[in-house]
């Protein structure tokens, strides 16, 4: 099943657009009047910093002045996944992201009737990193999805999803930092895929709350898994050979987008390097508990989480000090 259309965005007319978002969480209310852009950013750095520690932690290690970008791109991707998790009923979270969809469109049509502080905040970042509109819109696509295909068939699929779900970040972090290689941005799917899979199966239970389930049937049904058995969490040796099919699927992923580390600069090779990190540590937080995501939440411990952040300092350390051989930004 192809659950996306593969075409271009057709860029929407700004008209008699209600940009209220009325139903969304509170934090995500338009306000009545067009914040300035110092305003607008500082809403989105705050967004930032307070909602995804990790997020904030990477972009340390990025040049100052593309922070501003990343914190307008994180806020776009946050408040378009909130506005589909986030509310009251399925009905209600189409229509959000339908308006979300047509404010994006606004921002690149018509940027000066935009009053959301992320698209006021955006305006600059498109502009002056030369950002289309496609992964911004891909993401969108995935969070409508959400809505209507909760449960997924296979491994495919899965892919898939992330094709429009996660890989646009990892893109959109690669055209803010100047690069537009193929080979780089082929790179960045395989690592924001494995990271993807990585919090599925970590959020097993959780996702069954909301009545998603992203473990896909073609390895349930290889294992002798039944999705009565995840309802009911019952962990045995199917479900554990299971999970480690799929942690290991998702550790080859991050392994094949490796070398990307090796062929960006020194500050974005150490954020993306964290990030890796961070969905190996994942992983291994998942094989720690013998594989069963069905009775408790794999975390990764605050220690381990310190660990991750020393070493990618001393990866950036270390690499300030070699001479570089790798990609300049275009």
């Amino acid at each position: 099943m192809n659950a996306f259309a593969n075409t271009e965005p057709t860029l929407a007319s700004p008209l008699a657009l209600d940009d209220r978002l009325l139903g969304a969480p509170p934090l995500y209310l338009t306000p009545a009047t067009r914040p300035s852009l110092a305003e607008a950013q500082t809403w989105c750095k705050t967004l930032t910093t307070t909602h995804y520690e990790n997020f904030h932690v990477a972009t340390f290690f990025l040049p100052t002045e593309l922070r501003p970008h990343f914190h307008s791109v994180y806020a776009f991707c946050r408040t378009s996944d909130d506005l589909g998790d986030e509310v009251a009923d399925t009905a209600t979270a189409t229509r959000l992201l339908a308006t979300w969809r047509a404010m994006l469109h606004q921002c690149f049509t018509k940027p000066e009737l935009s009053r959301h502080p992320v698209f006021v905040a955006l305006q600059p970042t498109i502009a002056q990193r030369n950002l289309p509109i496609q992964p911004f819109d891909d993401l969108i696509s995935a969070f409508e999805q959400d809505q209507v295909y909760t449960h997924h068939e296979s491994l495919a699929t899965l892919e898939q999803y992330s094709r429009y779900s996660a890989n646009p970040v990892g893109r959109l972090v690669l055209l803010v930092s100047g690069y537009h290689s193929e080979e780089l941005m082929q790179l960045s799917d395989e690592i924001c895929t494995g990271l993807q899979l990585a919090n599925f199966y970590q959020d097993v239970v959780e996702d069954r709350a909301r009545g998603r389930r992203y473990i896909p049937a073609d390895a349930m049904q290889r294992f002798h898994v039944t999705d009565d058995q995840l309802i009911a969490r019952h962990f045995d040796a199917n479900v554990r050979a299971m999970m480690q099919f799929l942690v290991a699927d998702a550790r080859a992923r991050l392994t094949r987008g490796q070398r990307i580390t090796t062929l960006v600069a020194p500050d974005l090779a150490s954020t993306l390097q964290l990030f890796i990190n961070g969905g190996y540590a994942i992983l291994d937080a998942i094989a720690a508990q013998e594989y069963n995501t069905l009775q408790s939440r794999p975390v990764v411990t605050k220690s381990a989480k310190l660990r991750l952040l020393a070493g990618a300092l001393v990866g950036k350390l270390s690499a300030s000090l070699k001479p570089s051989h790798k990609d300049t930004p275009a």
